[in-house]
């Protein structure tokens, strides 16, 4: 997954996570453990009626909530990753 982070350097991402987490941000760096994220929206899906899918793509429209300036997520916890601009709409 390294290797395929590193082709979005500097580009909004969203990174899915096997916990309820899911971070939206900017990615800075990918180091051998973690992905490093800046102006990043770090958000609990439990902590919210609204789906994750819904949440992510209010994200497109209404722009990031960056509540971090800069977040390191490890890469153990990554599921998948996609460009906020891959994000479709529905």
């Amino acid at each position: 997954m390294k290797q395929e982070l590193e082709k979005h350097l500097k580009q909004k991402v969203v990174l899915d996570t096997h916990s309820s987490w899911v971070y939206i941000g900017v990615l800075e760096e990918v180091t051998d453990h973690c992905a490093v994220l800046s102006e990043v929206d770090v958000h609990d899906r439990k902590d919210t009626s609204t789906s994750k899918e819904i949440y992510i793509w209010q994200s497109t429209t209404s722009g990031v909530k960056a509540n971090r300036q800069r977040t390191y997520v490890n890469l153990e916890y990554v599921t998948s990753f996609s460009l906020l601009d891959d994000v479709k709409k529905f």
